[in-house]
């Protein structure tokens, strides 16, 4: 453990989003060499970490050789080169999550297939290798979800199918066939994991969606949901991240039905957008507890100090090209408003840009303040 304190060690990042950018400010505090990999000279984390290396995350080669330039290896994106992170487990780079984790998460019939194992909650559903397999299936139960098996994120890979029609207009990929469940809340829970097998859970959230692009546009702590609804959900996602046996974080999104119980939608092996709150908002954030997990070292308290609620920025409809965010001056005179640009360049429609985090000690009048800031700023770009 000792040897992370030392001018010797360096710490990889596959992927320089603004999740590896977020990371990158509690490996300044812990004085953490870091060495990010991306394939973009312009990402996010380029001008913070201590190397940059340029690379395609899923090719094998440039993997394998970032991978035996550290010492631990993580991620902040779930698509990367499985077969590299196998080998560089095999040499003795110790990779976190594990690379059987991260497979199984990152193709949806596969991790479909371990609840159904491990007997943890979640919607029934039918993998098919390809849309002309699902158009032979002869789907009847309408509506249903259509999930792409791979590389799904922020709501693309996801469509509620209506009817034989809407199957026609799908993409030829191997994909999930999932009962559309009927719930009242959407919830997450982010839960850490060391190596020592110390696990700590995070308070459960609520999320709103923005109701066109499928994305989160709030992020609620805590949820507004009673007591008995929330030490279930954290105890699901306890078993969850206990089934896996994982290093790291696990962000556990769940369903709350209409009969109070919790299923699992689905879980990202990695730091999360339902735990951007926790900046402001915890004792220990999500990126530090990240960084404290693929060290293994002490977990950090994981309790709220004050109501938290997270506004997405993305990018407006109608605006491509160079990046303007409209009236941040504004919100900076609201009390417990804390922006957080993610340094991307080009906004597009619905790309995350940013984010806002409002702490107060009243959760309604927090929520109040989150509307105003949704209304207020504008991410736009120099030219239309």
């Amino acid at each position: 453990m000792e040897n992370y304190f030392s001018s010797q060690f360096k710490l990889g990042v596959l992927g320089g989003g603004q999740l590896g950018r977020m990371l990158l400010a509690e490996t300044q505090k812990f004085d953490v060499h870091t060495c990010i990999l991306d394939s973009s000279k312009d990402a996010p984390c380029a001008p913070y970490c201590n190397e940059f290396f340029i690379g395609n995350l899923l090719d094998y080669n440039d993997v394998y050789n970032f991978g035996k330039k550290v010492d631990v290896l993580t991620i902040e994106i779930e698509h990367v080169n499985i077969q590299a992170l196998y080998k560089l487990q095999e040499e003795g780079i110790k990779v976190y999550p594990q690379p059987h984790v991260i497979e199984t998460i990152q193709h949806k019939g596969k991790q479909k297939d371990f609840y159904k194992e491990n007997n943890i909650p979640t919607s029934p559903h039918q993998r098919f290798d390809s849309l002309e397999a699902l158009k032979q299936a002869n789907l009847t139960e309408f509506p249903f979800v259509w999930k792409s098996a791979q590389f799904g994120y922020d709501g693309m890979g996801v469509k509620i199918v209506r009817s034989i029609d809407d199957i026609q207009k799908l993409p030829d990929t191997e994909c999930i066939v999932e009962e559309l469940i009927p719930f009242k809340n959407e919830l997450a829970v982010i839960v850490a994991r060391n190596a020592d097998g110390e696990v700590k859970t995070y308070p459960v959230v609520e999320m709103e969606f923005h109701p066109e692009a499928n994305q989160v546009e709030y992020v609620i702590c805590p949820a507004r949901i009673d007591d008995e609804v929330a030490s279930k959900a954290r105890k699901i996602a306890m078993d969850v991240a206990q089934a896996f046996e994982h290093v790291g974080l696990l962000a556990v999104e769940m369903f709350q039905t209409e009969n109070d119980d919790i299923i699992i939608n689905e879980v990202a092996p990695r730091t999360h957008n339902s735990g951007h709150y926790s900046i402001e908002a915890s004792h220990t954030n999500q990126f530090e507890q990240h960084l404290r997990t693929v060290l293994n070292l002490p977990l950090g308290k994981t309790d709220s100090k004050l109501a938290g609620i997270m506004v997405n920025l993305v990018g407006a409809e109608g605006y491509e090209g160079e990046v303007v965010y409209k009236n941040i001056v504004d919100i900076l005179e609201i009390d417990g408003v804390t922006p957080h640009l993610y340094g991307k360049k080009i906004t597009k429609p619905f790309r995350k840009m940013g984010h806002v985090t409002i702490v107060d000690k009243d959760i309604k009048k927090a929520r109040k303040t989150a509307e105003i800031v949704k209304k207020t700023v504008k991410v736009i770009s120099k030219t239309k």
